[in-house]
């Protein structure tokens, strides 16, 4: 894509792919973060997405560093974290985890973290912490039963993805929906204009 700067998307998730691709943007590479995401020990949980967000866009630096065709290149990570008061929920990969997670949101307030670091060409780093506030429905033993058998879960932060089965469980919800999502996409479109990103490039044809 030539007459713009090269970008590079931290990450191997289809959703956030996805959602930077609904806004106009196509990464020039994806390049998933080898990072451990368990929490610290008493880390609470907007300080965990940060960190891991700022871990991944540091391990994405390293290979662009060592790539010619990348350097220079700005470099886009993200992590979510779902939390029920200070307690952060696993992404799920077992039936087990996923059950105990929908039990636990089950018609009660939660909250969305997702943090967001941008590496600029000159290697500054740019961070964002965006929160949205999720209102599950009480879940009958139904829900939990029909939604884990699904399989819809797997691998998602909270056990749920907002934007499948489980937004009919949502009551309410009060910030960002595509923070929800993984990528929230006003703090990603605002953070990389601001470092003369040409956001608009592939707004032309869009359509």
């Amino acid at each position: 894509m030539i007459g713009r700067p090269k970008l590079v998307l931290a990450s191997g998730s289809p959703r956030r792919l996805a959602l930077i691709n609904q806004a106009g943007i196509e990464p020039d590479l994806l390049l998933p973060a080898d990072v451990n995401e368990t929490p610290k020990r008493g880390e609470l949980p907007r300080s965990c997405a940060t960190r891991l967000a700022r871990a991944k866009a540091d391990a994405a630096l390293v290979a662009v560093r060592s790539d010619e065709d990348l350097k220079g290149a700005f470099i886009l990570a993200a992590d979510t974290v779902v939390a029920v008061g200070r307690r952060i929920l696993p992404k799920a990969e077992l039936l087990d985890e996923a059950a105990q997670c929908l039990r636990l949101l089950s018609g009660r307030n939660h909250r969305v973290f997702t943090g967001i670091c941008l590496v600029t060409p000159r290697e500054g780093f740019r961070q964002r912490l965006v929160e949205t506030k999720v209102r599950f429905k009480r879940l009958s033993d139904q829900d939990i039963e029909a939604y884990l058998a699904s399989g819809e879960w797997r691998g998602k932060a909270g056990g749920y993805a907002i934007q499948g089965l489980a937004g009919t469980f949502v009551v309410k919800m009060v910030g960002s929906y595509t923070n929800v999502v993984g990528l929230p996409l006003y703090e990603t479109a605002a953070l990389l204009e601001g470092d003369g990103y040409p956001v608009h490039f592939g707004w032309l044809n869009a359509v």
